[in-house]
């Protein structure tokens, strides 16, 4: 019999947790506390806040296996796991460098809380990767990028990014929501730390707020200290929904990336649309990047049209999907990045990264495609 799987999709499918009772799925265990001594339980004390309770230890053995890493932390939220990860990497008087083209949730940490801590940020253009190196301090501790970007899914050159970070001894981190395990798996291209919402793709059913670090055992212990000290706990029946969640991981992003790459050739040949995003097409900006890298082009698609009116008018005339933020669902969702995912970002910050208000980022469910596609059709007739 093999006690331990190897293979990813083995990994998120089946639990290896083992308590006597002979149960197929963990248990939910709803306690706060436990007694001193609990052999379930590597630490003399466990505690919830802890996050040594059985259900979090299960889960976080499953994250580490899928993302091929030494060891995880879950949290609270997305935007949780990577505060946790920034404050445990970075102090006062370090340098953090980190693509200009980001979520926005993570620019607003890097602009307006990272400098109040006294951490100076240096942002750099995704498209002039020869700047990376000028932007790099005596002081630089770390390097923050995503795996394909929100929302207009670029892929950083990846390479350059590990590359350059191993030659300064910089610690290396990604977010790797968009892609999920099941597309790439950054600590095999040599990523340092790799961060999810695992809101989205990991969980995969709109019903749990998490996030999830991994990494080495050496990075991943100073992070689980920082959610230990600020709270940013996930509870053990969140735990018990994120770990039912990605049994099901790879055969939903398998259906998810069929279903974007289909819809986006599709979307190319509609009037009303004038630009469509997404890496499966042999016109995107890193089409061949995203070809050698990602297993497959993720769930997620963006397109343009005509103004600002347009794409109101398109959001309010959907009926099967969805007009709601968030992404990685079994349903379909579309959404304005300038009033959801880059709410409260200047009309500057969204020129310059190429988000205008005529933008929708469209997240593939599970529907059937010519379904989607005649919703599609009828919002934008």
């Amino acid at each position: 019999m093999i006690q331990n799987p190897q293979q990813p999709d083995t990994i998120a499918a089946r639990s290896g947790f083992r308590d006597g009772t002979g149960a197929v799925v963990t248990p939910i265990y709803q306690s706060a506390m436990y007694r001193f001594g609990t052999p379930d339980a590597p630490d003399e004390l466990a505690y919830g806040r802890y996050q040594n309770t059985p259900n979090h230890m299960e889960l976080e053995r499953r994250f580490a296996g899928l993302e091929r890493a030494e060891a995880a932390v879950v949290t609270g939220s997305g935007m949780g796991a990577i505060g946790a990860m920034f404050l445990s990497v970075l102090s006062a008087g370090d340098h953090v460098v980190a693509l200009d083209s980001l979520y926005g949730g993570t620019l607003a940490l890097l602009n307006d809380e990272l400098p109040r801590l006294g951490i100076d940020v240096t942002l750099v253009p995704l498209d002039e990767p020869e700047s990376w190196a000028e932007a790099f301090r005596s002081n630089t501790k770390l390097f923050h990028a995503e795996s394909v970007t929100n929302p207009l899914l670029r892929v950083p050159d990846h390479k350059r990014i590990v590359s350059l970070c191993r030659e300064r001894g910089v610690t290396s981190s990604v977010d790797s929501t968009f892609t999920s395990p099941v597309n790439f798996t950054p600590i095999t291209q040599g990523y340092n730390l790799v961060v999810h919402s695992a809101t989205k793709y990991l969980n995969g059913h709109a019903d749990v707020t998490a996030g999830v670090v991994c990494g080495s055992t050496a990075l991943i212990e100073p992070i689980r200290a920082q959610v230990k000290r600020w709270g940013p706990t996930l509870d053990p029946h969140a735990c018990f929904l994120l770990e039912r969640g990605i049994k099901t991981l790879f055969v939903r992003v398998d259906r998810q990336n069929a279903t974007a790459a289909a819809l986006a050739r599709w979307l190319k040949e509609c009037p009303e649309v004038s630009r469509v995003i997404q890496p499966s097409l042999e016109d995107h900006a890193d089409y061949v990047r995203a070809s050698e890298l990602l297993a497959g082009p993720t769930g997620m698609l963006s397109f343009e049209l005509a103004d600002e009116a347009a794409a109101l008018g398109f959001l309010e005339r959907l009926e099967l999907i969805i007009a709601a933020p968030s992404l990685g669902g079994v349903e379909t969702n579309a959404t304005r990045p300038v009033n959801t995912s880059h709410a409260g970002q200047s009309p500057e910050s969204l020129a310059r990264q190429g988000i205008s208000p005529a933008l929708i980022r469209v997240s593939c469910g599970l529907e059937h495609i010519e379904d989607l596609k005649a919703d599609l059709a009828a919002a934008l007739g």
